[in-house]
């Protein structure tokens, strides 16, 4: 199974919509999200795309509620507090938007970890967890919106990026 991942998307709707558009053509139906959406209207993307979320909130996502609200547009979308625990097509997933909030622990438990927070694309193994940051889908911070695909049966992952060029801040 596929699955998009994003996070720190800071309310960049026409980046997160040509990344769901990408996820749809790769087969993935479900986006897993690292937190920093900002505000409600950045999930819009999510739902028009028809894609299910399960994602967690960020430092910078203030007003959870309207968020939630916004969620309950689309079928299958849910937000959690962060870090969250979920499993998909049997792999254990941790969702957390800083990775400096869980504990060794907490990510030897996890088959995959999935954060966000740094901006920076970043895929490394801790002893048998992957540890993946999708990088900014925003592109505010390094000129790039970035993230990925992760296919759960063999943990390999593609980073996608827009072109910067295309894509200015």
């Amino acid at each position: 199974m596929r699955v998009g991942v994003l996070a720190d998307t800071h309310d960049r709707v026409p980046a997160v919509a040509e990344f769901c558009r990408r996820f749809r053509e790769a087969g993935a139906g479900l986006v897993l999200h690292a937190g920093d959406y900002c505000a409600p209207f950045a999930l819009r993307p999510v739902i028009e795309a028809g894609l299910t979320l399960a994602g967690v909130f960020g430092r910078i996502d203030g007003d959870h509620e309207a968020l939630r609200m916004e969620a309950a547009r689309g079928i299958g979308i849910e937000l959690f507090e962060s870090p969250h625990s979920v499993e998909v097509a049997g792999a254990r997933i941790l969702l957390v938007h800083d990775i400096g909030d869980v504990s060794e622990r907490s990510v030897a438990e996890h088959g995959i970890v999935i954060h966000g927070f740094t901006h920076e694309q970043r895929m490394k193994s801790v002893g048998d967890s992957l540890i993946l940051n999708p990088g900014e889908a925003c592109g505010w911070l390094y000129g790039t919106p970035s993230a990925a695909i992760l296919d759960l049966d063999t943990r390999k992952v593609e980073f996608l990026t827009l072109p910067a060029k295309e894509w200015p801040r």
